[in-house]
């Protein structure tokens, strides 16, 4: 059985997740993008909704980038004493398409931090659905000015 634009799709997260308080209009449109943090590491995931997806039904691959493009930082916040709450601007980032992301598909991802230098950091990550790897990625950003996180949630 398909799943049409016009279904409803549930947005719950999984047990442990919690909405990701983040500024700026452009992710405020295209989220919620959800978090769970345990043992210093956070995992990063969101529903496929219709404002998601192409005329297939499957995730648009800007929405693929764009995930991907907040997972690495928000790993790196939580794994880098050395970065901190820095804001992250992205100098590279390197995606490869690896499966279809359909409506309705919980798309969840984690990444690690390859290297910290003075002025930029590294890493890569891999997005799935369920076992299967729908999306890797990897980036370069530069360490920028401090910032406060708005609360995730007690515990965090």
């Amino acid at each position: 059985m398909s799943v049409s634009a016009d279904d409803v799709v549930s947005d719950d997260a999984p047990e442990g997740f919690k909405v990701l308080p983040i500024g700026g209009n452009f992710l405020t449109h295209t989220g919620p993008l959800y978090v769970r943090v345990a043992d210093g590491r956070a995992l990063l995931g969101f529903r496929v909704r219709a404002h998601h997806t192409n005329p297939l039904n499957i995730c648009h691959g800007g929405m693929l980038a764009t995930f991907g493009d907040m997972l690495l930082p928000v790993c790196i916040h939580r794994q880098s004493p050395e970065v901190g709450l820095r804001f992250l601007p992205t100098i590279t980032l390197q995606i490869d398409y690896l499966a279809p992301a359909p409506l309705g598909a919980w798309v969840q991802g984690e990444a690690e931090v390859l290297r910290v230098t003075r002025t930029m950091v590294f890493a890569h990550g891999v997005a799935r659905i369920d076992c299967t790897p729908v999306l890797r990625v990897s980036g370069t950003f530069k360490i920028g000015q401090p910032f406060k996180r708005p609360v995730e949630g007690a515990g965090d």
